[in-house]
């Protein structure tokens, strides 16, 4: 489904923000906000998990030359840690708001939750498939999060990383129980807690 923004969108620069990455058991959670130039429409957008790999490489770059103002953050596995998956969320939201070049009048985020942003906010549900601004900060975020677990793919090929980006798949916990964490691995989340207790314990 085309992505449109709504009737009540407010005048004035407006940012899309979405996050990529609170399920995983390692790396970032990555987070981006998009303000997009209403002369210079890119067609295609929406939820970066209903678009194939190879459209969401070809909208990248185009949402970065097309839009107004871009930019990409992200949180840490130990700041995961230490705040918890939300918060730590949120701080990559706020991140990726302070990171852009041009400050938004008003700001809509992918969910139920705002962070606290310099500027007005509304959260929106399943906006990413609503909302232009949103779909393209989730293909951005998705694109860098998944460009950051292929290269973790390089570097420890055996656990699977090109294929499952981290997330809790029968075949990622295998790897987990068989080879153990990585030190990018979310110490907080269950089956990595579980498995360095294990190795307390030996």
């Amino acid at each position: 489904m085309q992505a449109t923004e709504f009737d009540f969108c407010p005048d004035g620069r407006v940012a899309g923000v979405d996050e990529v990455g609170r399920g995983p058991l390692i790396g970032d959670v990555v987070a981006a906000a998009v303000i997009l130039d209403p002369n210079n429409p890119i067609e295609g957008l929406g939820d970066s998990k209903a678009i194939s790999e190879k459209k969401r490489e070809q909208l990248y770059p185009l949402i970065k030359e097309r839009a107004l103002a871009w930019y990409v953050a992200s949180a840490s596995p130990a700041e995961i840690d230490e705040l918890n998956i939300l918060h730590a969320t949120m701080l990559a939201m706020q991140r990726a708001v302070a990171g852009l070049g041009v400050a938004p009048d008003y700001a809509l985020i992918d969910g139920n939750r705002c962070p606290a942003l310099p500027c007005p906010a509304e959260p929106v549900v399943k906006g990413d498939a609503r909302v232009a601004a949103i779909g393209a900060a989730s293909i951005l975020a998705k694109v860098e999060r998944d460009r950051q677990m292929l290269a973790l793919d390089r570097e420890f090929p055996d656990y699977g990383f090109a294929r499952h980006k981290g997330y809790p798949t029968p075949e990622h916990l295998a790897a987990l129980d068989t080879l153990g964490p990585l030190p990018e691995h979310r110490r907080s989340f269950r089956p990595v807690r579980e498995r360095l207790a294990r190795e307390e314990n030996v």
